[in-house]
């Protein structure tokens, strides 16, 4: 199983990903976390500081989130924001 930062390992029986789930989450995951915990006037202003800030596509930005919120490493780093963003998506999939 490849976790949201590129790094392998196999999941365990409590959705903790091999020796990877004892390492903090990378600078980039953190990034992403802390630009989503962000207030945005509007979406070309979080697009915009997406390329500026992370160097990559909105869409790459958004495939990244969506891993990080089934990341267990995520989840202690900033709760807060994960639950909020589990809370939203679970939402939208009950929508459909």
């Amino acid at each position: 199983m490849e976790g949201a930062d590129g790094a392998e390992g196999t999941a365990g029986a409590d959705g903790t990903v091999g020796a990877g789930a004892e390492r903090g989450l990378s600078s980039r995951d953190e990034a992403v976390l802390a630009l989503e915990r962000r207030s945005w006037p509007g979406p070309g202003a979080k697009e915009r500081a997406i390329r500026e800030q992370l160097g990559i596509s909105p869409t790459r930005y958004y495939q990244l989130l969506n891993a990080l919120l089934d990341d267990p490493r995520a989840l202690a780093h900033d709760p807060v924001t994960v639950n909020r963003l589990r809370r939203v998506r679970d939402a939208r999939r009950a929508r459909r």
